[in-house]
């Protein structure tokens, strides 16, 4: 088995090199609308997954499939030319689904933002449901303060005997 970094290396150049070819080699019409976005090879060095995308309705992409199935073994080829390894690795091209990811993702972020703005305005508009402030209250507390649970500095320290009286109760 080869190093994992060697592999990720080998897919990056890999992937170079099949989407050089399919600009300079391949004259099929249907694979020039063709971005190749990613590479991986296994750590046996023996198989690579090369991941394309192509923009257009279902019939370009099943003609671009048919396209690099045809044009696999020159793409092979190519790449056994430009790397360095005993044996070229089998080629297997999948096609990406980053685009259809990011565009569902996108959708979802714009509906979240429009609920989001949804619930603003109804906060903007919200009263309470009560008082404003229903702690808030006009009469205020009959409170007594007896100096002699103050010491000398004022501290509000009462002596042991008034605290001790207090918990008795």
């Amino acid at each position: 088995m080869a190093d994992p970094a060697r592999a990720a290396k080998l897919a990056q150049r890999i992937k170079v090199v099949v989407a050089e070819a399919l600009g300079r080699k391949v004259k099929d019409p249907r694979l020039e609308g063709i971005t190749v976005t990613d590479a991986r090879v296994t750590n046996d060095l023996q198989h690579a997954t090369v991941y394309y995308t192509v923009f257009g309705d279902q019939a370009v992409q099943a003609d671009a499939a048919k396209g690099l199935e045809k044009a696999k073994g020159v793409l092979r080829q190519e790449v056994g030319r430009n790397i360095t390894v005993r044996l070229t690795p089998t080629l297997e091209f999948v096609a990406d689904q980053i685009p259809v990811n990011a565009s569902n993702l996108e959708e979802l972020l714009r509906t979240a933002k429009q609920r989001d703005a949804e619930v603003a305005e109804l906060a903007r508009n919200a009263k309470p449901a009560g008082d404003a402030d229903p702690y808030k209250s006009d009469a205020q507390p009959n409170v007594e303060i007896d100096e002699d649970d103050f010491d000398e500095e004022g501290l509000g320290l009462a002596d042991d005997d008034a605290i001790d009286e207090d918990r008795n109760r």
